[in-house]
């Protein structure tokens, strides 16, 4: 597979903002695509099949890991997530750059196979704060925000092999700084000259 456009991927702990941070840039920047992952978990309440997830059972999910259809794939919360080859191949065929929202397995997997994908880990100020806001959005019961918040601290120390790092202490200020890294880096020499010749004197 042709890894020559953007492929941005943007993980956090649950409950920093990253699907947020994710609509808004989609909404701000042109040629931005998602590429929607696969789970075995139940929807939550208003999510989509095939808009927020694409829900399989485990069966099928563990099927498709057999099959080698997936470029990124964890077990997280007791259930899988994953991102399909397929997936990747039919947004970047219309020559959008790709967002992923992924953890930080996910995002070495992608890395494995995309050598200049983008990484990007969002981060909360502190963990005070995202345990408020975990409790604030009043999705999970007390058992799960404990077990989230035993995840997130491990998470974030692997926020050091990423290319970026971007404090969500302001909503509009990490927006603003995502949008920043992913014109960027469509503006590399590289990928200037790669996409089209410039005229240069």
């Amino acid at each position: 597979m042709s890894d020559s456009g953007l492929l941005i991927v943007l993980s956090a702990p649950s409950g920093t903002g990253k699907s947020t941070v994710i609509n808004a840039v989609k909404n701000r920047i042109d040629k931005i695509g998602y590429a929607v992952s696969h789970t075995s978990r139940a929807p939550r309440q208003g999510e989509v099949n095939g808009m927020d997830y694409f829900f399989v059972s485990e069966p099928d999910f563990e099927r498709m890991i057999g099959e080698n259809a997936f470029a990124e794939w964890a077990k997280v919360y007791n259930a899988y997530y994953g991102t399909s080859f397929n997936t990747l191949r039919q947004n970047m065929a219309t020559g959008f750059d790709v967002i992923l929202d992924i953890d930080f397995q996910g995002a070495a997997n992608i890395r494995k196979h995309f050598r200049n994908s983008i990484l990007i880990f969002l981060i909360p100020p502190d963990l005070e704060t995202l345990k408020n806001r975990l409790i604030q959005r009043g999705k999970d019961s007390e058992s799960v925000i404990r077990s989230r918040m035993a995840l997130a601290e491990d998470n974030l120390r692997h926020c050091l092999w990423y290319d970026y790092i971007v404090v969500n202490d302001n909503l509009e200020k990490a927006i603003a700084e995502v949008c920043s890294i992913i014109i960027a880096e469509r503006r590399r020499t590289a990928r200037m000259l790669s996409d089209e010749p410039l005229n240069l004197i």
